[in-house]
């Protein structure tokens, strides 16, 4: 595999959602923006507005293989650093 020299450095998310067709699966990995306070009619609600910095579309097939993958690299990290500290 080779990456573009524009790409190397990769890009930070600290925000990921994902939708999809019958088709593709939209992957969009995005930065969240300051949270705002708003008053509803409902009450009062966070809003947090993100950037996308991302956007990546697979069809399924790659999607179940994408899965697996994360899949096993977390259970390596997790060996290897103990898991997610608790906040």
């Amino acid at each position: 595999m080779t990456i573009a020299d524009a790409l190397t450095p990769g890009a930070y998310s600290n925000f990921l959602g994902v939708w999809h067709t019958a088709h593709e699966f939209t992957l969009d990995f995005a930065v969240t923006q300051p949270a705002t306070l708003e008053n509803t009619p409902d009450g009062q609600v966070t809003r947090v507005p993100c950037q996308v910095v991302a956007r990546i579309k697979v069809p399924p097939t790659v999607m179940f293989d994408f899965l697996r993958t994360v899949n096993e690299n977390l259970t390596q990290w997790e060996r290897n650093f103990g898991g997610v500290p608790d906040q």
